[in-house]
């Protein structure tokens, strides 16, 4: 009889906690496969020095090649950081920002560059990281170089 009431109460127990398991959401993670592929990916279309976050901001892959200035990757680090933090691109956020007299000073927060070269990463709807890109030739380029890499790989710049 007492084994019967010690099984019955830990089940009872073992229920009750499962239950008050809070339900949180299951996000979609760019892992460091992926990242190498997007890096991949941006060097066949530029050549620049580039960053990819994850969704938490983390840095996945560096990369900087030789040809490229060094202040180059930290710029790509920033501009991948702005566009996570925005989820925006940061030419488009930059343009918003210099037309909008109460976000001039955005560009005093030391993590935030507001040059074009970085682009939020989406799977879906999604937000799953960003990557910047600097030192391809220029914002447009450097922009259109990590568009073309997240289209490559499947990943979209921009919510569906």
């Amino acid at each position: 009889m007492m084994l019967k009431t010690l099984l019955l109460c830990t089940a009872v127990g073992v229920a009750g906690a499962a239950q008050a398991a809070p339900n949180l959401p299951r996000h979609a993670d760019l892992d460091l496969a992926t990242a190498q592929q997007l890096a991949n990916a941006t060097l066949k279309h530029c050549t620049g020095a580039l960053s990819v976050l994850d969704r938490g901001g983390n840095v996945l892959v560096a990369l900087r090649p030789e040809s490229v200035g060094t202040h180059n990757l930290l710029a790509s680090q920033r501009k991948a950081y702005t566009a996570l933090s925005s989820k925006t691109p940061t030419r488009q956020f930059a343009e918003r920002a210099r037309n909008n007299p109460e976000a001039s000073n955005l560009n005093t927060l030391p993590e935030l560059l507001l040059l074009g070269g970085g682009v939020p990463l989406y799977a879906g709807d999604e937000l799953v990281g960003a990557i910047g890109v600097a030192g391809a030739g220029g914002a447009e380029q450097d922009e259109g170089c990590a568009v073309k890499a997240a289209q490559q790989i499947g990943l979209a710049t921009q919510r569906n």
